[in-house]
């Protein structure tokens, strides 16, 4: 049985949603309850205040924190080429595919600070077909967007991702795509010139654009069914017949109302393609 505290904290943070959505427009209320109270009470630690209630005049009237608030609850935590066998089948299994359309756009949503676009955009560049691609990298959160679009990350971070890098079948060095010094790495203008970064929030923004791929990893567990549904069905009709949907680990289709919209490709690494193209 709950405490007495536990439900005074959960009406916090219902009121401190309620707050942010009637205020600024982000609406959290779908996002998974667990996750979403640690974020909300992280925040109000990091703030100083004794309670999550403490937050809710700082929301009402502190337009600067709203990206402080957004940046602890959007989750901007990425690597490049995490989860390597994942970006092995995408250049194996789906690029070879993608490779017979005159023009690719893939659409990265929940892209945090933009490791995993330019991996991407690797993966598409060894394959030849980043000259005909265009990613458009979206998150909510526009402190995050800032930092992928300076595209400069730590140069021990490279060193860390090359291993990764080789296991998603990378054929060169990572450092080939960066240039170094003073113990930073900035992605080559070549790369990066092929990822367009720009702010949509999954919960309240409609389809972005028709592309041929999407993917979203790792964004989806946060949310609560209903919300998984909306926006898996915002993934659907953003796909043209035949694009390619690839989420997360974690993450499935489950029993959404959309699941018969795909088929899957590699149900274990979550690849996923839309019905109506070519076997």
């Amino acid at each position: 049985m709950p405490s007495r505290s536990d439900g005074l904290r959960a009406l916090e943070v219902d009121l401190f949603v309620e707050a942010l959505a009637r205020r600024h427009g982000y609406d959290f209320s779908q996002y998974a309850k667990a996750s979403l109270r640690r974020r909300v009470s992280a925040l109000a630690q990091s703030l100083g205040c004794a309670t999550i209630a403490d937050l809710l005049p700082r929301v009402l009237h502190d337009e600067a924190l709203l990206p402080a608030i957004l940046s602890t609850l959007s989750v901007p935590v990425t690597e490049m080429f995490r989860d390597p066998l994942v970006f092995r089948a995408i250049a194996e299994r789906l690029l070879p595919v993608l490779a017979t359309y005159p023009r690719l756009n893939i659409w990265q949503a929940g892209s945090a600070t933009g490791e995993e676009a330019y991996s991407l955009a690797i993966l598409l560049e060894e394959a030849g077909l980043l000259q005909k691609a265009q990613i458009y990298a979206t998150d909510i959160n526009d402190t995050a967007i800032a930092k992928a679009e300076e595209g400069i990350v730590s140069a021990e971070h490279i060193a860390r991702y090359e291993d990764a890098y080789r296991k998603a079948g990378g054929n060169k060095s990572l450092s080939h795509y960066f240039s170094q010094g003073y113990g930073f790495a900035k992605i080559s203008s070549a790369i990066k010139d092929h990822i367009s970064f720009a702010h949509h929030n999954l919960v309240s923004d409609g389809v972005f654009c028709e592309v041929n791929m999407v993917v979203c990893r790792n964004v989806l567990i946060y949310f609560d069914k209903k919300l998984q549904d909306h926006v898996l069905g915002l993934f659907g009709s953003s796909l043209s017949r035949g694009g390619f949907l690839c989420l997360g680990l974690r993450e499935n289709l489950g029993t959404s109302a959309h699941a018969h919209q795909f088929m899957a490709v590699d149900h274990e690494l979550r690849l996923f393609r839309k019905a109506g193209g070519s076997q």
